[in-house]
């Protein structure tokens, strides 16, 4: 009964006040828009710097042959330490909680040829667990390297997506050869385009891999370039770099606990940073809307106080008439809530227009694909309901408190 008095009356004074009402309303919508729009595209620019970083691999340490910085038993500091194909073996076998694991072999410059279509392109030798390691993942009716190919050191060719696309065009590059400094390789998969910010040398869109096997008989290295590998949890990372020290110290015969005789790019701690810092970039956007909406907030209660203020001898008539001050409290705050409801919804709904329209632009590129979050939708909304209880009550709690025959005077 009470809120449809108060609704009758809100109503009222809206049609009387016109350009207020649209202000008041218009400061909440767009402190609600303000927060919500910040925060989606701030995780949409988040996702796809994730995704771009980790288009090199996920959680992967990448390992290169050092020098020793350490004598250790009776051998001299400054030894060159080099790999070979078999410590990718020894490390799998003999460290706990290592998952993946692939040796490389890099041949700089190979001469590509395809017809009349020449490329230099980099050559990359490795094993099958290459692939998900590097997040290289074919394209549909195409394969990377396999087990049979590694046995039996066949001459197979994985293409990245661009080296593919110069040497075929739109042409299905499957079952293709392509001349690798005059030895024919047959093209048994296409790399899935993929997104790639990071790399220690050279995009993979412009690279071809083959058999490592196949690349130590043809070309005859003795030792491999780097060691790519991951533990079976990020968790582990630590302790399976500490392995490697352990396993490969062993073998080498240097101390493990000299750093330099291993180097090491351990992208889990880059993720590690990489994820605080676009937390912390978030949790700075929200401050940033949240002051937007307490500035809506404050709008709201100096209009109330307006209104009160214009109400006064209403106020005087109706507790002179025996309303009590809760109930003209009541109404004040209901007042408040109402409009504060009205402008957060149409805010919500224009936020959420935004990002449904930004995608249609093709900017996904440079800021990702905003993404209205639910809890942050409920956490906003819970925020903007406070925020308007808090701005109705003190202009209401003045209405209730004033004297009935000093404001029938005025």
């Amino acid at each position: 009964m009470a809120a449809g008095v108060f609704l009758t009356q809100m109503m009222r004074d809206m049609k009387s006040q016109k350009l207020r009402t649209f202000l008041t309303v218009f400061g909440i919508l767009w402190g609600t828009a303000s927060v919500i729009l910040l925060l989606a595209f701030g995780k949409g620019i988040h996702a796809q710097q994730q995704k771009a970083f980790r288009g090199m691999g996920e959680y992967i340490v990448i390992m290169w042959p050092g020098r020793t910085s350490m004598a250790y038993q009776g051998l001299a500091r400054n030894r060159q330490i080099r790999f070979r194909e078999e410590d990718a073996t020894l490390m799998k076998r003999q460290i706990p909680n290592i998952g993946l694991v692939s040796p490389e072999y890099t041949l700089w410059d190979a001469k590509g040829r395809v017809g009349k279509t020449e490329k230099l392109m980099r050559v990359t030798g490795c094993w099958p667990e290459y692939s998900p390691l590097r997040n290289i993942i074919p394209q549909m009716g195409s394969r990377f390297i396999n087990a049979e190919d590694m046995e039996q050191r066949r001459r197979v060719i994985f293409l990245g997506t661009s080296l593919a696309e110069e040497f075929f065009g739109e042409e299905n590059a499957i079952g293709r050869i392509v001349l690798v400094n005059g030895v024919p390789f047959k093209v048994v998969g296409v790399m899935r385009q993929k997104e790639q910010d990071s790399s220690y040398n050279g995009r993979d869109t412009h690279k071809a891999f083959i058999p490592s096997a196949t690349f130590k008989a043809m070309y005859g290295y003795e030792y491999v370039n780097n060691i790519v590998f991951k533990a079976d949890k990020p968790a582990h990372t630590e302790r399976v770099k500490k392995g490697a020290y352990d396993v490969l110290g062993a073998k080498y015969k240097f101390d493990p606990d000299d750093e330099e005789a291993l180097a090491m790019w351990d992208t889990t701690e880059n993720e590690q940073f990489f994820s605080t810092f676009f937390m912390a970039f978030r949790i700075f956007l929200g401050v940033i809307g949240a002051f937007t909406l307490i500035v809506g907030g404050i709008s709201i209660s100096n209009i109330m106080n307006v209104v009160v203020e214009e109400r006064t001898k209403e106020i005087g008539i109706k507790m002179a008439l025996g309303a009590k001050p809760r109930f003209v409290m009541s109404q004040f705050i209901f007042e408040t809530l109402t409009l504060t409801a009205i402008g957060g919804l149409l805010g919500f709904a224009f936020a959420v227009m935004v990002v449904s329209v930004v995608p249609s632009f093709n900017v996904e590129d440079y800021i990702g694909t905003p993404e209205v979050s639910t809890s942050v939708a409920i956490v906003t909304l819970s925020i903007l309901g406070f925020i308007g209880l808090l701005s109705g009550w003190f202009p209401a709690r003045r209405a209730a408190r004033c004297d009935p025959i000093e404001a029938l005077r005025l």
